[in-house]
């Protein structure tokens, strides 16, 4: 046998060894992809902070504007959260009306009145909703559970 026909017949070798390993690694790579993520891991919008029960009288707006649930998106791009709820324990509910959050971005949820913005919302309630101890659930528009956060003695 000559030298070139060695060669010809070592990178067939190769070639069909490589595409016979592709036919069988890639497919379960991409497998991995469609598995959901564990619990642990957040998705693209998720519960990431909460200031509760602020300091102060109950009913003043001051107060209740200092006591917010925080919701970020990680992903890309923008998300919309029209008809997302967050709810508390006790099944106080604020539902997101025409609101759009950001690539990248996080909002803060407040208890009490004031002027919605990009980056801050307002329940206009008042009296407080979130408690020392309580649990965030976040929902999307289909009633999905999207997240939830808790904090406080005993939390989940």
């Amino acid at each position: 046998m000559t030298v070139s026909a060695s060669v010809r017949r070592i990178t067939a070798v190769t070639a069909v060894t490589a595409a016979a390993l592709g036919a069988v690694v890639l497919p379960a790579a991409a497998a991995d992809h469609h598995h959901p993520a564990p619990r642990h891991q957040h998705g693209a919008v998720y519960i990431s902070g909460a200031k509760a029960h602020a300091p102060g009288r109950d009913d003043r707006n001051a107060t209740l504007n200092n006591e917010w649930v925080a919701v970020t998106n990680s992903s890309r791009h923008a998300v919309s959260l029209n008809n997302w709820t967050l709810t508390d324990r006790s099944g106080h509910t604020y539902t997101f009306r025409h609101y759009s959050l950001g690539a990248r971005s996080t909002v803060r949820v407040h208890t009490g009145v004031g002027h919605d913005t990009r980056k801050d919302l307002f329940q206009d309630r008042r009296k407080s909703v979130w408690d020392a101890k309580d649990t965030a659930t976040l929902r999307n528009d289909h009633k999905r559970f999207v997240d939830d956060a808790s904090w406080g003695r005993g939390r989940r």
